[in-house]
């Protein structure tokens, strides 16, 4: 009988030091059982940008600038926005830990007449994988 409870106090000794070790890990393991890295981090300057009030027919642009604040790869796999009057271009390779990128929005106002919100959603391994920055503005009917 003393044996069988040396055996269980070792037995649950062990499991217990197992379990912290893993408690510790920072990566995590999906459905499949594969092992993947904390995400990435993308840290906007600005989380909207007003460009005033411009003409009918004008085009503006802006530069969203961004950071990667994490220690793992920022991979922008997508970006698209709300209106097709709207463009916005991104980084096509891996934007390295602590490294900074930029998100190219243009603009256009023909046919749109009034106050403007152009959300521009990005897409990218993050938590969560979707990120929105915001264009606005008024513009004003030609004279």
């Amino acid at each position: 009988m003393k044996k069988l409870f040396v055996i269980l106090l070792t037995a649950a000794t062990l499991s217990a030091c197992n379990n912290s070790e893993k408690a510790a890990d920072t990566t995590s393991a999906d459905s499949a059982g594969v092992t993947k890295a904390d995400p990435a981090i993308i840290k906007f300057n600005e989380e909207s940008f007003d460009f005033g009030k411009i003409t009918e027919g004008e085009k503006t642009t802006h530069v969203f600038k961004f950071y990667n604040g994490s220690t793992q790869p920022l991979i922008i796999t997508n970006a698209v926005a709300s209106c097709g009057c709207t463009t916005p271009t991104w980084p096509k390779d891996p934007v390295l830990p602590g490294k900074e990128g930029e998100i190219s929005v243009t603009f256009n106002s023909a046919g749109k007449v009034g106050l403007q919100d152009k959300l521009i959603t990005v897409t990218a391994n993050t938590d969560p994988a979707q990120t929105v920055v915001h264009l606005i503005g008024e513009v004003l009917a030609k004279k």
